[in-house]
């Protein structure tokens, strides 16, 4: 067993974290952006999905050409990485045009799918054991990047949509930099000499492999619909119960306490193995949606920690899928695998998050997480 050096491992995190943070860029600012050019009140639902439908898209071709397989992985994550930050940039000719906005988070997305699966695919070619301990720093960085923006809002002096937008494109190409300069390929990559997406398709028949890929995609349906509209439910609790509290403050912290699961949930998957870490945060999660409906209109301190606990293991389990599905997948078609499962798994955010976006004008908000709670009774079966 070839042991990494340990800076592998940070610079890893650090470059995912910096190139994530495109995500969820411009919901951090979307309140201001509605507020300034009128934008509609349904305008989240479908700048979330145009970024998700992007991810899906190029995730298909990277999928089907096997990027990640046949060429460096490191060198598809940096050229990536650039290009995901121009089209983030993009927004930024008219940044009052809710088309181009829908344009730019698109196209973001879409390169955004040489990034996330990619930099899975990088971690597991140079470190093959304890890859959940692994995953599990690389998935809190996305979930660090994820919330990033919305903590830009809070700083003095960066108050402007253009700002944050800029800074968060600049950061992400420190990130595929450093993957590029400081990293490379690891001694694990296996280059693909005679690359077919049959193969890839074929990784379905192992039971094993399908299982961990369900259990993801259940996973899938609560993430990024929750990330996305967290937000919203903490906006409509301050309407409802009139207390004052920080928005943005609180989104960040809720967001961002997925963090905490992945390093905490990657640790133990040391002991306990990547399945029973998985299983158990994906059961937290299911509880967390059950009992939204009835803590809504509690307290602050108990509503808040609720939202806090649901943060902090919705995404816990996601690194020990991620590790399952590539522990399960070929070696020679491990990361177009890894890729088509993160594919089709954020092909289902689009369903719930539309689902939510158009629930959110029909019903209470009390009940608007509660659609969540198919996905982690469903992937935990």
């Amino acid at each position: 067993m070839i042991k990494p050096p340990a800076h592998v491992f940070y610079i890893i995190v650090f470059s995912q974290f910096c190139c994530t943070s495109l995500w969820f860029a411009t919901n951090a600012v979307l309140p201001q952006l509605q507020l300034a050019y009128h934008w509609p009140g349904d305008a989240i639902g479908h700048i979330t999905a145009a970024v998700q439908l992007g991810f899906i898209s190029g995730t298909l071709l990277y999928a089907f050409f096997g990027l990640s397989d046949r060429f460096s992985p490191a060198s598809v994550f940096f050229v990536s990485s650039v290009l995901a930050a121009g089209m983030n940039a993009l927004c930024l000719w008219d940044i009052g045009a809710l088309n181009l906005a829908m344009i730019s988070r698109f196209f973001t997305g879409f390169f955004l799918a040489g990034v996330y699966p990619v930099g899975m695919k990088i971690a597991s070619d140079w470190n093959r054991e304890g890859l959940g301990h692994w995953l599990g720093g690389l998935v809190g960085a996305l979930v660090l990047g994820t919330s990033f923006p919305h903590l830009l809002h809070l700083i003095p002096g960066i108050p402007d949509a253009e700002m944050i937008i800029g800074l968060v494109s600049l950061l992400a190409i420190v990130g595929g930099l450093s993957m590029r300069l400081f990293i490379g390929d690891g001694p694990h990559h296996l280059r693909s000499a005679r690359f077919t997406f049959r193969n890839v398709r074929g990784v379905f028949g192992y039971a094993e492999f399908r299982a961990a890929a369900m259990g993801y995609f259940g996973h899938m349906w609560e993430l990024y619909a929750f990330w996305a509209f967290v937000p919203v439910v903490l906006n409509n609790y301050q309407h409802k119960s009139a207390t004052v509290f920080s928005v943005s403050g609180w989104s960040f912290v809720i967001i961002a306490a997925g963090v905490i699961g992945c390093l905490v949930g990657g640790k133990l998957s040391l002991a306990w193995g990547s399945k029973r870490i998985a299983s158990v945060a994906l059961t937290s999660s299911a509880f967390c949606c059950l009992l939204s409906p009835f803590v809504f209109h509690s307290a602050f301190p108990v509503f808040i920690s609720m939202m806090f606990f649901w943060g902090l293991m919705a995404v816990a389990d996601s690194p020990q899928f991620s590790a399952l599905v590539a522990g399960h997948a070929p070696a020679h078609v491990r990361g177009s695998a890894i890729t088509l499962v993160t594919c089709i798994g954020f092909a289902i955010t689009i369903i719930s998050i539309q689902l939510v976006n158009y629930l959110q004008m029909l019903i209470s908000p009390r009940y608007l997480l509660l659609v969540l709670a198919p996905g982690p009774l469903l992937g935990k079966s």
